[in-house]
């Protein structure tokens, strides 16, 4: 189901046509028409000056729209004060408060909104139960780890049950082991709370691991929103392409363009079929992407319907579940083929080898 098992088409949040500049010249964020499913996570994803922590923080309310609405629900919420939106925040630097307990510090949303005492101590105690840290509770932030901080900061933004919570890069201050293990500890809770979600980060592995969908964002735009794997299967444009996972790159000019398919004229020789997903007409310029698990190193003859093409192996690179060969071919001197374990013996530096791609797995992107 697209937008996760939690999720329902109703949208929980809506941005519509919103727009953000700083210097009253520069758009930060160009005219943003975005839906936020109830119940489902869905992950910003772009590179630093992209947008997406801006729209963030106007979601948040610690940033206001220049122009356009962005409604919580039924209500617009563009001119209302952060702390009257009910929402959980979770920041990369935890913001936990030194001088207070972590007992304290999750209990803080709590004493804030003028819940009983009574209520506020059955709810910690739930909340540090849930994220495993019920024995630290008479702690100070200063004494824990960054993971169990981290921890902390998730349970203060879950405690008063918040419809939407959002997260910005709040993993990126971790280790590679315990960013991990994090990221399948939040994700798990999403799922058991069933709560709204939304997450910044700029780390494309995080994204595709946790999210239900993910809007990628460049320029201020939202390049593409869609599911991990069709982000991955199907950009729509050499941005997103190159942005989630790798991919090989090639220039060419069309030559025709038939049944959902178009033949290419390689800029530096030869020529292959490719699937025309947002391509000029026949005599423009295009950009192919092709994934390196896509393409073979051939041996023999092979299919006769997969595009061929010669190239020189520059080098090995042992990646311990995989072998990742760099080639030089026409038109691009990096060419990287993802070989599985063992399937590089034979093989040597400065060897004369074909490559080779289905059709399908090779995609027309974008008129040049």
């Amino acid at each position: 189901m697209d937008g996760g098992m939690m999720a329902t088409t109703q949208a929980l949040v809506r941005f519509v046509g919103v727009q953000k500049t700083y210097d009253g010249e520069h758009l930060v964020v160009k005219s943003l028409d975005l839906d936020i499913r109830k119940g489902e996570f869905l992950t910003l994803l772009g590179p630093s000056g992209s947008g997406k922590t801006t729209t963030l923080m106007m979601l948040a309310g610690f940033e206001v729209p220049t122009h356009g609405e962005i409604f919580l629900g039924d209500r617009p919420i563009k001119n209302m004060p952060p702390h009257k939106r009910d929402i959980g925040m979770v920041f990369q630097n935890y913001a936990l408060f030194p001088h207070l307990t972590i007992e304290e510090n999750v209990a803080f949303p709590l004493t804030v909104r003028g819940v009983n005492k009574a209520e506020v101590k059955e709810r910690v105690t739930a909340a540090l139960q849930m994220i495993k840290l019920e024995h630290v509770a008479n702690r100070h932030p200063g004494q824990l780890s960054g993971g169990q901080q981290q921890r902390v900061a998730l349970a203060r933004a879950l405690v008063f049950k918040p419809a939407l919570v959002l997260m910005d890069e709040p993993l990126g201050a971790l280790d590679k082991r315990l960013r991990e293990h994090m990221q399948l500890e939040i994700k798990r809770l999403h799922e058991t709370m069933g709560i709204t979600v939304v997450y910044v980060t700029h780390d494309q592995g995080e994204a595709l691991t946790m999210s239900d969908r993910i809007a990628v964002f460049n320029d201020g735009i939202v390049q593409q929103i869609d599911r991990p794997d069709a982000l991955y299967e199907r950009p729509v444009n050499s941005f997103v392409a190159n942005f989630i996972g790798e991919s090989n790159v090639l220039a060419g000019t069309v030559e025709n363009i038939e049944q959902g398919f178009c033949r290419v004229a390689l800029a530096a020789g030869g020529a292959v079929t490719a699937t025309a997903v947002n391509v000029g007409g026949v005599g423009s310029r295009t950009s192919l992407s092709v994934r390196p698990e896509r393409v073979a190193l051939l041996t023999g003859e092979g299919d006769a319907s997969l595009n061929r093409l010669p190239a020189t192996l520059k080098d090995l690179i042992y990646l311990g579940d995989h072998t990742l060969a760099v080639l030089a071919t026409p038109g691009n001197n990096e060419f990287m083929v993802k070989l599985p374990a063992g399937a590089h013996a034979g093989l040597t530096q400065g060897q004369a080898v074909t490559i080779a791609f289905r059709p399908e797995d090779c995609r027309a992107l974008d008129p040049v």
